[in-house]
């Protein structure tokens, strides 16, 4: 599995990688793995201030539906237009093109709380 050393993780298997005070969020590649082939994104939270750790959507794969929660707190500024055709990009490129959503981060210190890669690795291990 793959697990890029500069990015930050949730408890939830959700990613963050942060420029500026703009930050992408997307879900890890275990947790594509786990879902297995993801058939819909359902993100309607544009524009939307919400606190972290609050789902921000969903994701349905063959066999489960599994809900999206928010890193950090802050504004969510886009989401990826990709997903609402091609959501299969969330597991075969679920670091890039397969990202959900970018947002204006509140408090970037809030980030530093989140997993470093190893404390994520120990995690899923």
């Amino acid at each position: 599995m793959n697990f890029p050393p500069e990015l930050k993780y949730t408890k939830d298997h959700e990613w963050i990688s942060v420029n500026g005070d703009i930050a992408t969020i997307g879900i890890t590649d275990f947790a594509q793995h786990e879902l297995g082939d993801i058939v819909y994104v359902d993100i309607d939270s544009k524009d939307k201030k919400l606190e972290a750790e609050v789902v921000f959507g969903t994701v349905e794969a063959v066999k489960t539906v599994s809900d999206l929660f928010l890193p950090v707190s802050g504004t969510i500024t886009e989401i990826n237009p990709i997903l609402s055709s091609e959501p299969e990009k969330v597991n075969s490129d679920p670091y890039g093109d397969g990202w959900m959503v970018k947002m204006k981060v509140d408090n970037r210190e809030d980030i530093n709380k989140l997993m470093d890669v190893e404390a994520y690795k120990k995690l899923v291990s």
